[in-house]
């Protein structure tokens, strides 16, 4: 997979992402990892700063649910409108998670 694919294949699992649901940084490089052999969540976040806003880039979020950097008062209203569950740190992440794997 290309560069340019990964970037792709990022931003179209963002895209997938339910209404009040999220995924972690990690979780999505986690899930892109074997069809695309990288698997770094740094690389995730730097995608979605670079090129996330044309996807609900306010459903991915940190590990311990916290909200994007910078962006935190937007995609808390965000969250917070489509029910995402949330708590003072960010995003309940035990409630929210999101796998694409989910009903398969």
């Amino acid at each position: 997979m290309t560069p340019d694919e990964y970037v792709e294949a990022v931003l179209e699992l963002v895209e997938r992402i339910p209404p009040g649901r999220v995924m972690s940084y990690g979780a999505v490089a986690d899930a892109l990892a074997e069809r695309s052999g990288r698997a770094s969540a740094r690389l995730v976040g730097s995608i979605m700063a670079r090129h996330g806003g044309g996807v609900p880039w306010h459903r991915v979020v940190n590990a311990a649910g916290r909200l994007p950097p910078g962006h935190e008062v937007e995609a808390r209203a965000r969250l917070r409108a489509e029910g995402c569950p949330l708590r003072p740190s960010g995003v309940d992440m035990s409630a929210a998670c999101w796998s694409p794997n989910e009903g398969v």
